[in-house]
């Protein structure tokens, strides 16, 4: 993205994707367990593919029995959707294999009389937020993830039928002077029924293009630069046509690739790995920091050691080069927020059962809930950072 004119794409995946099963899964284990003791540890990892879920893993916490999980690992994909031949709730055979944490783990992260609790492994985090759309995301994942959102409300409410749960997403934005001034392609693929041909499936879809992106930004786009099922058929999907895995879509849970990435997958993690919660946290903090209106954009990274409770460095980039604005927000964030893993937690208030419901449409760009859901997208500490 070099220069100030461009174009540039961005991709969602529906939570009917083999790899978005398996982050439902993970995310349902974390909330099951944070939901009888808060400070429970999971690190849980889940396989799915024909008529088949594998569940591996370690927790430390209530004894859950395995039966017990089994259930739920249906529920979640009876809630998705899937009741076909190659992968039903009904009768995929699902086994688990979570275990004890390691001790050498847990020795790093336990707090004890002269140590704060420690991050749960080393790595980086980045949070980012911008002026592109009303939560403060980039406007293409922000209306990926849209399209495809609206497409399951309205295919789980019987409104959208013959379209089934494996759907994929893709909008390309023109920019100019660092702004998205129109759609220039969108590119649905989603599975069928076998009922349907590929015009009938374009018919039923279109419309969700429209109702997710402003007119403004596509009432120039040409019917040849939308391209829904270009493979022309998609009957077998889901894990049925594609093997999926835990943390796998990493892009498309945060900034569709407008922000670095540190690496780290967030789903089936407990809040004690920064991974997840410390990627939060610089979500948090930059929303509040854009919102504020210092800035059209804001761009942090924190570092941790496992083990070492406090961020190696914390790294600011705004969007003019002013680097005593720059100098004082760092000062405000060192002043204000303790960015240490406990810090994290008990000022997001991540020792809640709030995960599942961020395992598909993004981590990032969603509606705070009265049940502590989404928490770091609250504005609520816009003005400290009013200069």
């Amino acid at each position: 993205m070099s220069g100030k004119n461009y174009l540039f794409t961005s991709e969602s995946v529906s939570e009917g994707h083999p790899d978005k099963v398996c982050d439902r899964i993970s995310d349902m284990v974390v909330d099951s367990y944070i939901s009888l003791d808060p400070y429970s540890r999971v690190a849980c990892e889940t396989l799915t593919t024909t008529n088949k879920v594998v569940l591996a893993g370690e927790v430390r916490g209530p004894k859950l029995i395995n039966d017990e999980i089994i259930e739920k690992v249906r529920n979640c994909i009876k809630d998705i959707g899937y009741d076909q031949k190659g992968f039903s709730w009904k009768n995929a055979k699902i086994e688990t294999f979570l275990h004890e944490q390691s001790t050498d783990i847990a020795m790093g992260v336990d707090s004890k009389a002269n140590k704060d609790e420690g991050a749960g492994d080393q790595g980086i985090m980045f949070g980012y937020a911008c002026k592109e759309t009303e939560d403060l995301m980039p406007a293409p994942i922000y209306f990926s993830h849209k399209i495809l959102r609206l497409m399951a409300e309205d295919r789980k409410n019987n409104k959208l039928q013959g379209i089934e749960p494996d759907s994929k997403s893709q909008v390309t934005m023109q920019y100019e002077n660092d702004k998205p001034i129109k759609v220039t392609s969108v590119v649905i693929s989603t599975q069928h029924s076998k009922d349907l041909n590929q015009d009938q499936v374009k018919e039923l879809v279109y419309p969700y293009i429209q109702k997710a992106i402003p007119n403004d930004l596509i009432n120039n786009l040409s019917q040849k630069e939308v391209y829904i099922n270009p493979t022309g058929q998609f009957i077998i999907g889901g894990p049925d046509g594609d093997t999926g895995l835990t943390g796998r879509k990493i892009i498309v849970d945060t900034y569709g690739g407008a922000a670095p990435h540190g690496g780290g997958a967030f789903s089936g993690k407990d809040p004690t790995k920064v991974d997840r919660s410390a990627a939060y946290a610089a979500r948090y903090l930059a929303k509040n920091i854009v919102a504020s209106g210092i800035s059209n954009k804001c761009l942090i990274q924190l570092a941790y050691a496992i083990g070492v409770s406090k961020p190696l460095s914390i790294y600011l980039k705004l969007d003019d080069k002013d680097d005593t604005k720059v100098e004082k927000v760092k000062k405000i964030i060192h002043e204000n927020f303790d960015l240490s893993p406990r810090g994290i937690r008990e000022m997001l208030k991540l020792n809640n059962p709030i995960y599942e419901v961020t395992s598909a449409y993004g981590h990032f760009g969603r509606k705070p809930t009265n049940k502590g859901e989404f928490s770091w997208e609250k504005t609520d500490k816009v003005d400290l950072f009013k200069l």
